[in-house]
């Protein structure tokens, strides 16, 4: 079911209907007769719909904000950045998007031989909650300034917030014939990835729904790309600004309340700062982090999104304890109505337990000691996902050799992860396949094809 509710009351403000099989079929051919006609308008006369669109967002931003706050329970501060970076993604591939998607000269030849970029046809976007403005406009921009057509299935429960940013699309526009949101049910997933007038598809999600999406692109010989989460490493190689990195590692942890693929979230600490990082790490998770109406500005701790994101991260922390974990603080939902849970710091999390090999989707850090340089690489390798990961250390060819030895699609040195509109993003292992912004983004539903004259 579609539905609005509220995660800071737990009250349901709105239903929506699925989208039937004759609505299904109709926003399909809309979009596929839409490419048909518009396949070779150039990059260049389609930019201008981009830029206006990021005009629009940040003209509707108080508007849309409060609708991802309301829908998800993102903080209200927190929700103006979401719809921010999504204007600048719009700005970012109406200004550049050309630029990349212009031809580009076969290093080598002697011949008047390019690669040109050239749109696929109709993309399917399978959507998450946790960043529900910002990964539409991760997927849709890059392909919309190429030429493709989008389909969108939102998360069922942020729909409020994808037909918002159709409208924004539409006003700019960029209406039904290029963009659409469609409240398909899981069901029907598999059927739209079948259809002949679908080229590709996208997912961004658990690993689960990706291995079965995969499955059947695979099956029908489509190009598909998956962003499927992380168990990222923060490490930390010595003592120097202790205090200064504690605050940064737990304010990325917190962000979003712990709801964000590429957040930190197995922390890494060389043994000689391991218990002045925990004590650090504690007294900013107890004394900085108080639950309130999201919608307010003052407010530090906001719900998660659900009851069952609540529930599931609530069992991952009781199962790490029951196998031997230390809880250093939280641990536990909090006395209030709607979907709050306490900022959790856990150690001594070894690989006999579950909470070391799952991804901890929430406001938990897990806190590991390490004595070696390579045993930190061990274990921020020892790992089924690859997403990103971040070093710290004084010396920063040390911090540098670090990252270079870890399995993930993102390092950052000395500084924490974060998402760019000219950043390429996306990872290896169990985290998917693929990128999604940059160059990279721009051209992985292109048809990148040789051209000879």
């Amino acid at each position: 079911m579609y539905a609005t509710i509220n995660p800071a009351n737990g009250q349901t403000t709105r239903e929506f209907d699925a989208a039937t099989r004759d609505e299904i079929d109709f926003a399909v051919e809309t979009l596929h007769n839409g490419f048909q006609a518009s396949r070779h308008v150039s990059p260049e006369e389609r930019a201008p719909a981009l830029v206006k669109a990021a005009e629009l967002f940040r003209e509707r931003a108080d508007e849309l904000a409060a609708t991802i706050t309301q829908e998800m329970g993102k903080r209200n501060r927190d929700a103006l950045g979401e719809v921010e970076i999504v204007a600048q993604i719009f700005e970012y591939y109406g200004t550049k998007g050309p630029e990349m998607l212009a031809d580009r000269p076969v290093e080598d030849s002697t011949q008047n031989d390019v690669v040109q970029y050239r749109p696929m046809g109709v993309l399917l976007g399978i959507m998450p909650w946790n960043y529900p403005l910002y990964q539409l406009a991760r997927f849709a921009a890059p392909n919309l300034v190429l030429g493709n057509s989008v389909l969108i299935k939102p998360a069922p429960s942020t729909p409020t917030t994808a037909i918002a940013f159709a409208d924004v699309l539409s006003s700019a526009g960029l209406g039904p014939d290029v963009y659409q949101t469609l409240l398909a049910m899981t069901d029907d997933v598999e059927g739209l990835i079948r259809d002949e007038r679908i080229a590709g598809v996208s997912l961004t999600g658990s690993e689960g729904a990706g291995s079965k999406v995969a499955a059947v692109a695979g099956e029908e010989v489509k190009k598909v790309v998956l962003e499927l989460g992380g168990s990222d490493p923060f490490i930390i190689l010595d003592e120097e600004n202790l205090e200064e990195i504690a605050e940064v590692a737990v304010e990325a942890r917190m962000e979003n309340m712990g709801q964000a693929c590429n957040s930190p979230k197995r922390f890494i600490v060389m043994e000689e700062a391991f218990a002045p990082f925990v004590a650090a790490a504690k007294r900013l998770l107890e004394n900085n982090y108080h639950p309130g109406d999201p919608q307010n500005a003052q407010t530090s701790l906001a719900p998660l999104s659900s009851e069952a994101a609540l529930e599931k991260i609530a069992d991952q922390v009781d199962r790490a304890v029951e196998q031997g974990a230390t809880l250093e603080t939280g641990g536990h939902r909090l006395d209030r109505e709607g979907f709050y849970y306490a900022p959790t710091l856990l150690t001594g999390v070894t690989p006999e337990m579950d909470a070391y090999h799952e991804e901890l989707f929430g406001p938990v850090l897990v806190v590991h000691s390490a004595n070696s340089d390579e045993e930190c690489i061990r274990l921020a390798n020892d790992s089924a996902f690859g997403l990103g990961a971040a070093v710290f250390g004084g010396d920063p060819e040390r911090a540098e050799a670090v990252g270079e030895s870890l399995e993930v699609g993102m390092v950052s040195i000395n500084r924490p992860e974060g998402s760019e509109a000219e950043l390429p993003f996306g990872g290896v292992k169990k985290s998917g396949i693929g990128r999604e912004l940059g160059r990279l983004g721009a051209v992985e539903f292109a048809n990148q094809r040789l051209f000879r004259a």
